[in-house]
């Protein structure tokens, strides 16, 4: 009973759709019909701007860190589910909000917040990837994509050095998300039409 309302708890948080509701509630913009009609953090600096860019995006992590942080909670204390598993169900959630007709993002947002409750030094070193590679590539997506790659590395180096096999198993499901949500980015990026920021 407590499992199934654990998950359910996570699913839920993960389901908030931060891009939807910011939009709506203060821009009274659906931004899925707008851009590339996603509701992640990208397309809501495209459509909406910077300061609803960083407020989404913000939103976004927190979910996966609640996610992960439920089992700190007195009520969920006894539970046995691991809280990686948590962020996944979280992220899961973050790609197929109830809330939003299970339309949702493309995951890499909820994914760092799920590493930063869990492990803040991984998060951190996605973060300055992120960043520096944005810098230079001003892809998003591709961004994105090479910060999974970067998390993947450190988690299979992690496992060796430390035996965290949980960890490993997680960021190899969040690799394969993020890579399969931005199939249609692979594209375009072979064909030298993916978008570059203009924010940064």
């Amino acid at each position: 009973m407590v499992n199934g309302f654990i998950i359910l708890c996570a699913y839920l948080i993960g389901s908030i759709p931060s891009g939807l509701w910011i939009g709506k509630l203060f821009y009274h913009t659906d931004i899925r019909e707008h851009g590339s009609g996603n509701l992640g953090a990208t397309n809501t600096f495209r459509i909406l701007g910077k300061k609803a860019g960083i407020v989404v995006t913000v939103m976004d992590v927190l979910k996966g860190t609640a996610a992960v942080l439920l089992v700190s909670l007195p009520v969920f204390a006894d539970s046995p589910i691991h809280p990686l598993v948590l962020g996944l169900v979280a992220v899961i959630g973050h790609m197929f909000p109830i809330f939003a007709n299970f339309r949702g993002g493309k995951a890499v947002a909820t994914s760092a917040g799920v590493l930063l409750g869990y492990s803040w030094p991984l998060f951190v070193l996605l973060f300055i990837t992120f960043i520096v590679t944005l810098k230079i590539t001003k892809i998003v997506s591709l961004t994105s994509m090479i910060a999974a790659l970067v998390a993947l590395i450190y988690a299979i180096v992690y496992y060796f050095v430390t035996g965290d096999f949980a960890l490993g198993i997680l960021v190899a499901f969040l690799f394969t998300f993020i890579i399969y949500r931005h199939r249609a980015n692979i594209g375009r990026i072979k064909n030298g039409t993916e978008p570059k920021v203009k924010w940064l």
